[in-house]
């Protein structure tokens, strides 16, 4: 697939947001689930940098890209759930990568995900992510563990 990145719409944001919900364990990725990320992922004035990610004019997933300090990105993505453990997370990884080193040239790009999500993990290690430690956050209702990773391969 070929990605394409546009400012997303408040329609796309509520699409994902009220309509996107994941199976299993991976239910915590609805926005649903933490009433504060939902108020910030709503609001306008709130959310801050998020992308569309769509492919032949159909919404595949966001990415929101945040200046975290000097020159450094971190990002949060997500894909449609219907498109999720199918091999494409691969390409839309390496397609935000590169969308945001053409775009904004920083230093170092960051994310963090939680200790649970093995799978995002194994893709984000896949492409060149390398664990940087571990912290834990309070968020939908609970708190957990999650791995902050660093791009390398840039």
């Amino acid at each position: 697939m070929t990605y394409q990145f546009t400012t997303i719409t408040q329609a796309q944001v509520e699409m994902i947001a009220f309509h996107w919900h994941y199976d299993g364990i991976y239910s915590f990725y609805d926005m649903e689930s933490d009433p504060e990320d939902l108020m910030e992922f709503t609001d306008p004035n709130a959310r801050g940098n998020v992308f569309a990610v769509t492919s032949d004019d159909a919404l595949t997933g966001f990415l929101s890209i945040e200046q975290s300090e000097s020159n450094t990105m971190e990002i949060g993505l997500g894909m449609r759930p219907d498109l999720t453990g199918k091999g494409l997370g691969t390409d839309f990884l390496a397609q935000c990568l590169a969308f945001i080193q053409t775009t904004f040239s920083p230093e170092r790009i960051t994310l963090a995900v939680a200790t649970f999500n093995q799978r995002a993990i194994k893709t984000y290690r896949k492409i060149g992510f390398v664990d940087r430690g571990t912290f834990m956050q309070a968020t939908n209702g609970d708190t957990y563990e999650f791995v902050k990773m660093e791009y390398l391969n840039q």
